[in-house]
C-alpha cells in the first residue's frame, strides 16, 4: 500500500515539475520572439 502511494506522489510531483517547466519555456520564447522582432525594428528603421 506504502508503495503505491509512493508512487502516486511521485507522479504528482513529476507532472508538477514538467507544467512548470512547459510554462516556463513557452514564456521565454515569447519574450526572445520580442527581443528579435523589436531588433528588426531597430534595423529596419536604420536602414531607412
Amino acid at each position: 500500500m506504502k508503495t503505491s502511494q509512493q508512487r502516486l506522489i511521485l507522479l504528482l510531483l513529476a507532472a508538477a515539475l514538467v507544467s512548470l517547466f512547459g510554462a516556463s519555456c513557452r514564456n521565454t520564447v515569447r519574450g526572445a520572439g520580442r527581443d528579435v522582432e523589436n531588433a528588426g525594428d531597430h534595423i529596419e528603421r536604420a536602414t531607412h
